[in-house]
């Protein structure tokens, strides 16, 4: 009798080891959402490697957002964060804010303008800027048949033309705000403002540049070309942002300090973002808003 009590406790003490090693092993993944279409880029630039093995940034479907997440990767990695991740994509990431400000999302892998940041920072962790104020310009995209919009040269020239953004992307708006265009469109979704230049419905949509042979965006029946030549400052920076109310909050936004400290001294930032074609030689580019 002693003997079958103490095998059926041994089997309960076993159960409940093997029960914690499972909860402990299914925590040590975190829960992120994100674009559909930049999950998509991932993956194909990915193409099975590593994401921490990645230290070349050409090659297919490369764009600033799939660099911004790859980075966030490394660097919380170098610091320590020993988490892994899985991706949840949709078509809309604007539902981020609330879910960081509950917990419920651990980290935005898209950077953060400072200035939407600063909207719900009574909420979040803000890093080391990763784009700093004044790196970030934009080319000016529009459907390769709306020929009069590659005729721009000057500032000037806007006043002809409609330009569509969101306020909720304050330093986006206040930017075209300050250009002299004929119209600024609001559209709040991403996908939308693309759709709406793609069917010439609006003129021109600010994008950040990246490695082409063409220089043409596509995406799924969007085809989307900059301007030759010229670009648009965006004078803010970007950050990596995390729920101060997500338990592992504190502890990753330590990590992911450390780590990015480490790949800036390593030269590694402004490397990556020069790779992938979002940061362009400015002496090619006409800044059609220069920083004073």
């Amino acid at each position: 009798m002693h003997h079958t009590v103490f095998i059926f406790l041994c089997f309960i003490q076993l159960a409940l080891f093997t029960s914690n090693a499972n909860a402990e092993a299914v925590e040590k993944y975190v829960d992120i959402s994100l674009r559909d279409d930049v999950y998509t880029d991932y993956l194909v630039f990915l193409n099975d490697r590593d994401v921490l093995s990645i230290d070349s940034f050409e090659g297919v479907r490369i764009r600033r957002d799939v660099v911004d997440m790859i980075i966030a990767q490394q660097a919380l990695a170098l610091g320590g964060f020993q988490s892994k991740f899985n991706y949840f994509p949709g078509r809309s990431n604007y539902r981020n804010a609330k879910l960081l400000e509950q917990g419920s999302l651990l980290i935005s892998f898209d950077t953060y303008w400072l200035e939407d940041a600063k909207a719900i920072d009574y909420a979040i962790f803000v890093s080391e800027p990763v784009i700093r104020k004044g790196e970030y310009v934009a080319g000016i995209y529009a459907n390769p048949k709306n020929e009069s919009v590659f005729n721009i040269l000057y500032l000037e020239d806007l006043n002809q033309f409609t330009a569509v953004s969101t306020p909720k992307w304050k330093t986006d708006w206040a930017t075209l705000s300050s250009l002299p265009l004929k119209e600024l469109i609001r559209e709040d979704r991403w996908l939308g403002m693309a759709r709406m230049v793609d069917k010439m419905w609006v003129d021109f949509m600010l994008m950040p540049f990246y490695r082409s042979e063409d220089k043409i965006y596509r995406l799924e029946n969007i085809t989307l070309k900059p301007v030759e030549n010229v670009a648009v400052v965006l004078n803010d920076s970007r950050h990596f942002v995390i729920s101060r109310a997500h338990p592992l909050g504190s502890e990753a936004f330590s990590a992911l300090q450390k780590g990015l400290k480490i790949l800036r001294e390593q030269k590694k930032i402004a490397r990556a973002y020069k790779e992938a074609g979002f940061f362009i030689d400015r002496n090619k580019y006409k800044i059609l808003n220069p920083v004073q």
